[in-house]
């Protein structure tokens, strides 16, 4: 199955990115799994990829809400995983 990359607009693999998730109670966190419930969001495991998200702070638009710092850092330490 197929998923959008949030930050370079491509479709990949969902085994290929990492899945961000805005829970229902509203804290966000990294869904290593992909499975935890909620409003989930994609970026590619490429250390660029990640790299540039984090510089545009993007899951603060993709979830429309001030992303915690912690979180941008925990998605730091998967970059260059693949």
């Amino acid at each position: 199955m197929e998923r959008m990359c949030h930050v370079c607009k491509t479709m990949r693999e969902k085994q290929l990115l990492l899945r961000v998730v805005r829970t229902p109670e509203g804290e966000i966190k990294v869904d290593p799994t992909g499975k935890a419930p909620g409003r989930g969001c994609y970026v590619c495991l490429s250390a660029a990829c990640i790299q540039k998200g984090v510089k545009t702070r993007y899951l603060n638009r993709a979830f429309k809400t001030a992303c915690p710092d912690q979180v941008y850092q925990e998605v730091m330490t998967y970059a260059g995983e693949q």
